[in-house]
This record gives C-alpha cells, structure tokens and sequence, in this order.
C-alpha cells in the first residue's frame, strides 16, 4: 500500500452520458485495461502525488480555479494520436480546449501541486493507449467520425488509493 502520508489525485471533466459511457466501452474493446478503472474523461491535472495534510488547501486552490473560469461547451469531434512518441489514440476537442488550457495551468499554480509532465498540455480525451497497433489503428478509425457537444458545468477531483478505480473526491462548479 501506499504511503498514508500521501495521497494521489487528479483532476478532470467527466464526459456525460450518453458518450461517456461509449468511448469508455470501445476503450474496453481495444483491450486497454484502464477502461475499468478510469471512465471517459478530459484531464485537467493528470495522476499527482500530494501531502494528505494539503488536501484541504488543495480543495480551497480548486474553489478559487472554479470560480474564476464561466462554465463553458466542449465539442469533441474526430480522432487523433500521440504515435510514436506514446501509443495513444483519443478524441480531439473541436471547442473548449483554451478553456481547458487555462484551467489546467491555474491548477498546477498550487504550491501544493508539484508537477512534472514529461508532455506539454493536450486536452483530449483517451480512448486507447498501450495496445497492439491494429487495436490503435482500428479505434483510429471507428471513431473518426465520432462528434458531440455537452456544456461543463464544473470539474471533479478524483483520488486513487493504488488498486481499484479512481473515486470522485468533489465537484467544483464553474463561475462561482
């Protein structure tokens, strides 16, 4: 088990149903076995160890983020990839990715919150990753096609004990 001391979080705007459901389930049928663990979702702030002590200044600094930002629409539309610097497919965001943008850089603004990405920031959202190449090539192209529209309301901090699926910690509405 992990250190009591530390405490893993993330932070990220859910997809809501009815395509949550379906990007979540053709991430399954790649064989990409974070489908069972990590529902269909924009990253915010990606898996980040912090002090369990901070949580509670974790969660101030996310208030304060939230209601900086308006709540705003995304527009997810086609497919796009991350080959071959890691093997990754996902779903592009047509609308909402300077929103996502600021909100991403505002939260690593916590003294809390130390982050060291390998990536630069790309709102996207997963749906293969680590598969065999014909996995990525055919999800690739199932859902080239794929577009929706869904306003965000607000964001969720998640937490992750180390086994099992990441659980919502709290929602932050956008605008106050």
């Amino acid at each position: 088990m992990g250190d009591p001391a530390r405490t893993r979080i993330g932070v990220a705007i859910d997809i809501p149903e009815p395509w949550g459901t379906m990007l979540t389930r053709r991430r399954a049928e790649a064989g990409d076995p974070q489908a069972a663990w990590t529902p269909a979702h924009v990253t915010l702030l990606g898996p980040t160890e912090v002090d369990t002590d901070a949580l509670p200044a974790v969660e101030k600094h996310l208030e304060a983020v939230a209601a900086a930002q308006p709540p705003f629409t995304v527009h997810l539309r086609g497919t796009g990839t991350f080959r071959p610097v890691t093997e990754v497919v996902f779903v592009s965001l047509a609308m909402g990715i300077s929103e996502c943008e600021l909100l991403a850089e505002a939260i690593t603004r916590s003294e809390d919150i130390r982050r060291d990405s390998r990536f630069p920031y790309h709102p996207h959202v997963t749906v293969a990753q680590d598969v065999a190449p014909e996995a990525l090539d055919a999800v690739f192209d199932d859902l080239a096609g794929f577009s929706c529209r869904f306003p965000v309301p607000s964001f969720t901090l998640f937490s992750h004990g180390g086994e099992g699926p990441w659980r919502p910690r709290r929602d932050f509405p956008l605008g106050g």
